[in-house]
């Protein structure tokens, strides 16, 4: 592998071993900000006999190499964006499945835009183009909301890691993933989408309130379809995992067109 796949801790899994890389051929599975591509460990097993599997953490996770971190790079999604493409682009992936939790299902939004010809469809868990709240716009926090949970963060970090933290952003104080959560804002970008999306949500995640799934689904520009989920929580794929494997599998399988 290249330095790219060294620096995301790439790993290529499975049986789908074949240099064409078929539509449904390669399942790429990208985590959210405050976790790594463990996230997936109950997912992978289910995969690998039928699937190529690549796994991959985005810079800034615990696992990667901080030397590697550029702030002007992953000051915006974009820069998560480009690292995916140029993974797929060094392992001649020409298209895949693309799964991605929480914020990772914005950057294969954005990924998708930019290089629609490597994505046959997007799944995306607990995603959300905009946390906060706007005109017309529910997205689960109010900037004094924010305050107040960075005043939190401040009084008590390992309190607030281990309550509300794990739940929502995961990071630091002063990490791209606090940013991100506060002021990140995808919306005018969901328009320009133009492979499949499947939209997968808890019935109760406090990071992402429900309604956001169906915004997802009225203003993303290709065809999409979403499923409540009976689960709990923002990283369902390890809380309820008996309640959200399946639903997954059968989404990665399944063809919105067909």
């Amino acid at each position: 592998m290249g330095i790219v796949s060294e620096a995301h801790n790439v790993k290529v899994l499975g049986g789908g071993n074949n240099n064409n890389n078929n539509n449904n051929q390669t399942i790429v599975l990208g985590h959210g900000f405050g976790t790594d591509q463990s996230v997936w460990k109950h997912l992978i097993p289910h995969l690998v006999d039928e699937f190529q599997v690549i796994l991959y953490d985005n810079m800034g996770a615990g696992t990667t190499n901080p030397e590697y971190f550029d702030f002007d790079r992953y000051s915006s999604l974009e820069g998560y964006a480009y690292d995916l493409i140029s993974i797929l682009d060094e392992l001649q992936v020409h298209s895949c499945i693309f799964v991605g939790h929480s914020v990772s299902g914005m950057v294969g939004v954005i990924a998708s835009v930019t290089r629609p010809d490597l994505f046959s469809k997007l799944v995306m868990i607990a995603a959300s183009p905009r946390y906060l709240n706007d005109v017309d716009y529910f997205g689960g926090f109010e900037q004094e909301d924010l305050d107040q949970l960075f005043d939190a963060m401040g009084k008590n970090y390992k309190a607030w890691c281990s309550g509300f933290a794990p739940l929502a952003v995961g990071g630091d104080m002063d990490s791209v993933a606090v940013q991100e959560f506060s002021r990140g804002d995808m919306r005018q970008i969901l328009g320009l989408v133009s492979v499949p999306c499947h939209i997968l949500q808890s019935f109760k995640d406090l990071a992402v309130p429900i309604v956001i799934s169906e915004y997802l689904h009225q203003h993303l520009g290709g065809e999409s379809i979403v499923e409540v989920m009976s689960s709990e929580g923002h990283l369902p794929q390890l809380s309820s995992p008996d309640v959200v494997i399946p639903v997954l599998l059968r989404h990665i399988r399944y063809d919105i067109a067909a």
